[in-house]
């Protein structure tokens, strides 16, 4: 099993940035897709940026391209998660999920009611923007 810790969220006015991590600990080897949701109160879960760790390969939200950077250091077990230009509909719970597959974490881009425990899953970290 695959621990995840995230961290970097916070409160920003619209327009501002901040940088969220995934940290990684346990059993990574098998995880190869490490995807960014996010859920804001009242609304259901939603995929926001995904990176595949074998070749870096990424896929974003269409509500956050241009604006979000998913990257990795794979030296540190880490995925970031940097957010500019953020508006306040951007506000929410980030959370971030690692699957062996980025088809597995792709089923919460079309379920978001699916399970978590299809994934291994993070805390979350809060993120508010104020206009």
């Amino acid at each position: 099993q695959v621990q995840l810790v995230e961290s970097g969220g916070g409160s920003v006015q619209a327009g501002g940035s901040l940088r969220l991590s995934c940290v990684a600990s346990g059993n990574t080897s098998n995880r190869q897709c490490v995807g960014w949701f996010r859920q804001a109160p009242g609304k259901e879960r939603e995929g926001v940026a995904n990176i595949y760790t074998g070749t870096g390969s990424t896929y974003y939200a269409d509500s956050v391209k241009g604006r979000f950077t998913i990257s990795q250091d794979n030296a540190k077990n880490t995925v970031f998660l940097d957010m500019n230009s953020l508006k306040p509909e951007d506000a929410a719970v980030y959370r971030c999920a690692a699957a062996e597959t980025c088809t597995d974490i792709f089923r919460f881009w079309v379920d978001p009611r699916a399970p978590d425990n299809l994934a291994d899953w993070g805390q979350g970290t809060q993120v508010s923007v104020s206009s």
